[in-house]
């Protein structure tokens, strides 16, 4: 497959699947415009670069006086890259493990509140076939952290409503088993039902439109529909994976819980949830702990505004 090919490959894969702004695709572009122009200086496909290749690229953009965050930004979209590559088959292993950036900076990622996820939840027309679809779509991806490749490529096979538990199968085709709540199970055995009385009981894939699975574009494009109606923005459908795993620390779950659930192979990747609820537990602590806002004086410190 052509170089150029695999980068827009990647691109809109981080647009639909990661759910990116327009403006972060946009500096993902750029970054491997770069990688790409370098590559072609070294007379080297993009796909064929090793890691010694990378890091003498990474001089080269320290020496053309790009800053260190975006230095270390051009190299998380490579590493992204090559990720992606590897997951796909087009090569065998990364050569971007353990390569060192000048400078870490850790992305927050956007997650909604119990409240905002309410309403998302609550925002198709459930009078319709099309709603209770899209109502057990949110549901189920909500309930078990589904990634959206994962939701698209569920059998009916591997959903067992009596049991309450989902097998998916991740990236690297790792598969996982994850429970779900009634609430989700409710709104799936509904959709079986519509999907049963329209004559569509026996397709092999769990979700579908018009007879045929589910893409991945459809799935983002109604998530963000029904998002733009609550006046939510910057909402994909990894958002829902997010708030998944933030709520579950957010009521107590320790972490290696989390990252089975999610199924991340490596426990730092989990971990980045542990910022955002950090946050939560310092906001709760400063309004209900008596002592919270005592100085050494003994007074008692104003409340921020």
């Amino acid at each position: 497959m052509p170089q150029r090919d695999l980068i827009k490959e990647f691109l809109n894969y981080v647009q639909v699947e990661k759910g990116l702004s327009r403006q972060t695709v946009s500096s993902y572009a750029n970054d491997l415009k770069r990688l790409q122009l370098w590559a072609a200086g070294a007379d080297k496909p993009v796909a064929g670069l090793t890691r010694q290749d990378l890091r003498k690229w990474i001089i080269g953009l320290s020496r053309e006086g790009l800053s260190p965050q975006s230095v270390a930004r051009a190299v998380s979209t490579t590493r992204g890259f090559f990720k992606f590559l590897m997951i796909d088959g087009h090569i065998a292993k990364a050569p971007t493990e353990d390569l060192d950036t000048p400078q870490r900076f850790t992305h927050l990622p956007r997650f909604l509140n119990e409240k905002e996820i309410n309403s998302l939840l609550d925002a198709p027309d459930v009078a319709t076939a099309a709603g209770i679809r899209d109502r057990a779509i949110l549901e189920v991806m909500y309930a078990a952290g589904l990634r959206v490749s994962e939701l698209t490529a569920l059998k009916q096979a591997e959903v067992d409503l009596l049991s309450g538990m989902i097998v998916c199968h991740g990236k690297g085709s790792k598969e996982r088993r994850v429970p779900i709540g009634k609430s989700a199970i409710h709104w799936l055995q509904q959709y079986k039902a519509i999907r049963s009385a329209a004559g569509n009981g026996n397709s092999t894939c769990f979700f579908s439109h018009r007879g045929k699975p589910l893409s991945r574009f459809f799935v983002w494009s109604m998530i963000k529909r029904y998002a733009g109606e609550l006046g939510l923005e910057g909402i994909s459908p990894h958002t829902l994976r997010h708030s998944f795993a933030t709520h579950l620390l957010q009521r107590g779950a320790d972490s290696r819980s989390v990252q089975a659930l999610l199924g991340h192979s490596d426990i730092s990747t989990t971990q980045i949830y542990t910022h955002i609820t950090d946050r939560h537990l310092r906001a709760a602590y400063d309004r209900h702990h008596p002592r919270s806002r005592v100085s050494e004086s003994g007074r008692k410190r104003p409340h921020a505004k």
